[in-house]
């Protein structure tokens, strides 16, 4: 009889004990996306359309992604400091923005996305476009095809120009190439750049004075990460001189620069959430193409060009995709 009762105690037990809820399964791990900048902050453009579209993706930041991000404040020498600390971390993607070199030094093993590349292959980082083969993809800015294209519409708006000043970053590994194929289109158009004004951090930006551009009638701004991210101290020293200039990016123009043609950077970094997308759903960065960028910008902000007492040919007004009134 004693028997008995153990065996119903034991099976009413066992009916009774309670099951597992669903918060005591173990839970997915959620991904940890690294961003290295030489921005302040993410409050840009190109990290508005990055984390823009995460969402049409599925993502929802803080619930199922996790953004970790690394703020160099417009100094590169802190590049490799903040890609050892993602490493470190770990995160499962880095998203490079002007420090790729940095990255790949850090890692061979986290894949890596760089939405604004220049010259991968040429670089080490890749074996092609098509089939880069490590651990860095992305996509290009086309900085040196398009280099030539923006002294020739700055030549196009002013014909009457003889000499450009171009600022460079003295610290940037592609600055000798970019000025190279600036000053080969200037003289081709027989113009002459008179000096090279460099600065190669957000300090020397905002220490440059308007008289750094003297000798000069006017100014082009090669592409580079630092002069993007700290775009407005740029601006304001080129109106200062009241020069006419060209910049690199349409984000120039929209922050009250001359005008600016080159690549759609905010749609390099939109595309480039895709690619995170696929990685962390299994896909390896090797097989993923480096992508050339798809939308291109010609921008005139006549606001500024009635500000600083220019005149833009109807010409020019009509090649353009946009004009800021």
């Amino acid at each position: 009889m004693r028997r008995r009762s153990v065996l119903v105690g034991g099976a009413l037990a066992l009916l009774t004990a309670p099951k597992p809820s669903v918060s005591q399964q173990p839970q997915a791990k959620i991904p940890r996306v690294g961003v290295l900048t030489q921005a302040s902050s993410d409050r840009s453009p190109m990290f508005d359309a990055f984390k823009g579209g995460l969402p049409d993706l599925g993502y929802v930041e803080g619930r199922n992604i996790i953004l970790e991000f690394r703020f160099a404040g417009g100094d590169p020498a802190q590049g490799r400091r903040l890609a050892a600390e993602l490493v470190s971390l770990p995160v499962d993607v880095i998203v490079a923005e002007g420090f790729t070199p940095d990255a790949a030094a850090a890692t061979e093993r986290i894949p890596i996305v760089a939405p604004v590349m220049v010259d991968p292959v040429g670089f080490g980082w890749a074996a092609n476009l098509a089939r880069p083969g490590g651990n860095v993809t992305g996509f290009t800015l086309m900085t040196t095809e398009l280099n030539g294209k923006r002294v020739e519409l700055l030549h196009d708006a002013f014909p009457a120009i003889t000499t450009v000043a171009a600022l460079v970053n003295p610290a940037q590994r592609t600055h000798k190439m970019a000025f190279a194929q600036t000053e080969a289109a200037a003289q081709s158009l027989g113009l002459g750049i008179v000096r090279r004004v460099e600065a190669e951090n957000a300090p020397a930006l905002r220490a440059l004075r308007p008289e750094v551009f003297s000798g000069a009638d006017a100014v082009i701004v090669l592409p580079e990460g630092v002069f993007y991210n700290f775009r407005r101290d740029v601006i304001a020293v080129i109106n200062a001189t009241r020069l006419p200039a060209i910049y690199p990016e349409r984000d120039y123009a929209d922050d009250g620069g001359l005008m600016a043609y080159g690549a759609n950077v905010a749609d390099n970094f939109r595309r480039a959430a895709g690619y995170v997308d696929r990685i962390l759903k299994g896909a390896k960065p090797g097989d993923l193409p480096i992508q050339e960028p798809v939308r291109f910008d010609f921008v005139v902000n006549l606001k500024t060009a009635k500000a600083l007492g220019l005149t833009i040919p109807p010409s020019i007004l009509a090649r353009a995709d946009e004009v800021i009134e």
